[in-house]
């Protein structure tokens, strides 16, 4: 034993396929779903299309999966994409994927905490704290609710995630029976939708649905490798489900131009149905969605830091307590995300963590060919079908989205690159020193 409360490094195969699914589903279906459909709508005005895009997503996503699905299931090990692109290629560049994964999404942490924060205001019960308080008491709340195991954690994350998938179930129903006159189909302006807008639209439904692989992050700790299948394709068709049906009932309330001109068309089309009562049920969907997206990030996130701690040796990080938690890892997430949310820079992390988790995907799905052919031997509970036909399609999709990225913002996609670069620079030879030491 290490230090106080610490009791091995391996973590606790105490999580079952339903929490499997709940990962997914709490860790993708958030505020993204109720403001990305007014980007789509502007780039294809016309509402088959639209639903097609989204039907896509949620296919182009399970077959992203495939690559995730087989490396988890057969390796057994924690910390996602770091594990398997440090199995696949290396210390040097698991480490690469590990922090640009785990920095990335602590951005996130903190911009989901500044939301929820802002959220209570519109109720009126933030108890007039500042906005960078009280995401710093969310975090510290959510950071208590893991540090006490991974079994009560796991079962406040699939209540939370049962609960959010019924609300927004019941907001598909409001939106589908809802009565009025028929919408017209409003064309694009110009009558032809080019290739760019439908590839703009794919791109933002696509970032929509990321979050679907966080079961992955927890494959050393599930029961039978098989809830890793399971729970992952499951949760993205129930993902695609609620994309899908939601999209079909706006597209019930609104016309494509309606939705192409609102930042919040959920809520709009919400109003049309319920009136004022719109807001505050819509406040209370979107705290729902982003409390449950927080605790799978600081349910995931320490799994990073605990497989990158144990790998290369740092006992602190690689530390488990008797309840499964890696709370040393746990307490560096949350105060990393507590000090982003109050100094404001989690901006800069998220502007610059697009083009290095999009990098981060291709390298999983090459991670995924790579040790078909290197260890053929691997224990395999699932395998991809058509290999390697669905690692090669998602590894040219990523690497479209690198490039889109470039393009789109060459001087912070360039810059993230550089700063990940130089970051390596730093800590892989402190680290290899600390290996000799």
């Amino acid at each position: 034993m290490g230090a106080a409360g610490v009791s091995g490094t391996r973590l606790l195969r105490v999580l079952g396929a339903a929490f499997a699914v709940a990962a997914v589903v709490g860790g993708t279906i958030g505020q993204g779903i109720l403001r990305t459909p007014g980007l789509v709508a502007a780039a294809v005005p016309d509402a088959t299309l639209i639903l097609a895009l989204w039907l896509a997503g949620g296919a182009i996503a399970a077959v992203d999966a495939c690559s995730t699905v087989e490396l988890g299931a057969s390796t057994g090990e924690a910390g996602g994409p770091f594990a398997f692109v440090q199995r696949a290629f290396g210390p040097v560049a698991g480490l690469a994927a590990g922090l640009a994964d785990w920095l990335g999404n602590l951005g996130a942490v903190a911009f989901i905490a500044v939301v929820f924060a802002e959220y209570l205001g519109r109720l009126r019960i933030d108890g007039g704290l500042p906005i960078p308080v009280l995401s710093v008491l969310l975090i510290a709340i959510m950071f208590a609710l893991q540090w006490r195991g991974t079994r009560s954690a796991a079962r406040a994350q699939e209540a939370g995630s049962a609960v959010k998938a019924v609300l927004f179930m019941g907001l598909i129903a409001v939106l589908a029976f809802a009565r009025g006159e028929p919408q017209a189909v409003a064309a694009s302006p110009s009558g032809v939708i080019t290739l760019a807008a439908g590839i703009a639209a794919l791109r933002a439904v696509y970032g929509t649905y990321y979050g679907w692989n966080s079961a992955a992050y927890f494959a050393e700790e599930l029961r039978n490798p098989r809830g890793l299948v399971r729970g992952t394709f499951v949760g993205i068709a129930l993902v695609t489900a609620v994309f899908v049906g939601l999209n079909a009932a706006m597209l019930h309330v609104l016309t494509p131009a309606q939705m192409a001109g609102s930042t919040l068309v959920a809520a709009d089309a919400a109003g049309r149905v319920m009136g004022a009562r719109a807001d505050t049920g819509m406040t209370i969907v979107s705290l729902v969605s982003l409390v449950t997206i927080l605790g799978v990030m600081l349910m995931f996130l320490p799994r990073i830091l605990f497989a990158m701690g144990r790998s290369f040796g740092v006992e602190r990080l690689a530390g488990v307590a008797a309840g499964g938690t890696p709370r040393a890892a746990l307490a560096a997430t949350a105060i990393g995300g507590a000090l982003l949310a109050l100094i404001g820079v989690y901006e800069t992390l998220l502007a610059f963590s697009a083009v290095l988790l999009a990098m981060v995907g291709v390298a999983v799905n090459l991670a995924a060919i790579v040790l078909r052919r290197r260890e053929p031997g691997l224990e395999r509970p699932w395998k991809m079908p058509l290999f390697p036909l669905p690692a090669i399609f998602s590894a040219l999709v990523n690497t479209a989205l690198v490039v889109a990225f470039v393009v789109e913002d060459p001087v912070t996609s360039l810059s993230a690159i550089a700063a990940m670069a130089v970051l390596l620079a730093v800590i892989v030879p402190l680290l290899r020193r600390h290996t000799r030491g």
